[in-house]
């Protein structure tokens, strides 16, 4: 008699858990499928926007090579892109300068 209490036990605990592991497994797998549906939906987003920038690109205005064009075109866009560059070192400076004001301000 003992022996059948104890298998007993053994096998209600066993059905126990395994209805606690399939029920943990079926909530996952559900779950899993919603982020598959989800990324399905993002991925399709992400193509349509794929298809709207290369329709941008390709109305864009078009790469050519620029080796035999006028060299003096080529060092006025040069000598434009220093400036700018000239430019943009001069109000980094200016912040930084501010910046380092600013610290010495707090620690004195």
């Amino acid at each position: 008699m003992l022996w059948f209490i104890v298998w007993t036990v053994l096998v209600v605990g066993t059905l126990v858990g395994a209805f606690f592991l399939g029920r943990d497994l079926w909530r996952k797998a559900t779950a899993l499928l919603a982020e598959l549906g989800r990324a399905a939906d993002v991925l399709g987003q992400l193509a349509d926007r794929a298809a709207e920038l290369s329709a941008a690109a390709a109305a864009g205005p078009a790469l050519r090579p620029q080796v035999f064009d006028d060299p003096a075109e080529h060092h006025e866009e040069l000598a434009r892109l220093r400036r700018e560059r000239a430019e943009r070192a001069v109000r980094r400076a200016a912040r930084h300068e501010q910046t380092y004001a600013r610290w010495r301000a707090y620690s004195r």
